[in-house]
């Protein structure tokens, strides 16, 4: 089996602060850091972890400076791709030293695994809340499939493809997501779009391929699919996502969402 954790939308901001007045986003990151610490055990050969996107609030190299050393407290090593709310430069700057980041252009990245390979991509449109593809971000794409030749994949990105029903987030969702669709319909493998964006667990199937959003440690976005909804946050509770690779019965990608913090129990049913 081949195992990851997807961590999303952390919004770190500088030391004293909260997000938004309400949300204090460093204690939700360092308690998800804490649950996926002391479920390793547990959960057997975990890879990796990723981060996608919405590292910082700001996008400031302070804030950059808090995450990376919360960050270190981790036991997996781990990945990032770029949000709405980060910086490409500064971002590039402060994990300069990490060997998923690239020295120019858009930050993105291929990950192998023994039973599928993860395509980082990098979706910020600088000063926007929407997101997009650049044109070499999807060369990039395609030639990491036609290397893989049909191997599963996994893309990715920090803004989801398919609309939720919360039309304030839906305005900036991946704009040109029909693109990286149409390319995984065509592709002769297993493929999957994980992404954030919206703070909140979703789950679509589009053709061939399945579309998951996953919630973030710190608030979620309100659920609230009126036609003049008020873009909102409610403090919800946080999570991860578990990404596995089962053999058997017959060979399937399983995803399981973490509850961030301490919960009563376990305790035998008999």
């Amino acid at each position: 089996m081949a195992k990851f954790i997807q961590i999303t939308d952390t919004h770190i901001v500088p030391d004293g602060e909260l997000a938004y007045a309400k949300s204090d986003t460093a204690a939700a990151l360092r308690t998800a850091i804490e649950t996926v610490n002391a479920k390793l055990p547990v959960l057997g050969d975990v890879d990796c972890a990723i981060v996608t996107g919405d590292l910082t609030d700001y996008g400031t190299p302070g804030e950059y400076e808090r995450f990376k050393a919360m960050m270190a407290e981790l036991a997996l090593p781990w990945l990032a791709i770029p949000g709405n709310h980060d910086v490409r430069e500064p971002m590039r700057a402060a994990f300069a030293g990490k060997a998923w980041m690239p020295e120019s252009g858009p930050i993105q990245w291929r990950h192998d695994m023994s039973a599928f390979t993860i395509v980082g991509l990098d979706t910020l449109v600088d000063g926007k809340h929407h997101g997009e593809i650049a044109a070499d971000g999807l060369a990039f794409l395609d030639a990491v499939l036609s290397d893989l030749a049909g191997k599963p994949v996994i893309v990715a990105a920090h803004h989801h493809v398919f609309h939720t029903g919360i039309r304030p987030m839906d305005r900036t969702f991946l704009r040109n997501g029909s693109d990286l669709l149409a390319r995984l319909e065509a592709y002769a493998g297993p493929a999957r779009v994980i992404s954030g964006h919206v703070h909140r667990a979703l789950t679509a199937q589009i053709g061939r391929v399945t579309c998951q959003i996953s919630p973030a440690p710190c608030h979620a976005v309100n659920l609230d699919q009126r036609e003049d909804a008020v873009n909102s946050l409610i403090m919800e509770p946080g999570g991860v996502t578990l990404f596995e690779w089962r053999d058997t019965p017959f060979p399937c990608l399983v995803s399981d969402v973490i509850p961030v913090g301490t919960h009563e129990g376990p305790w035998p049913f008999f």
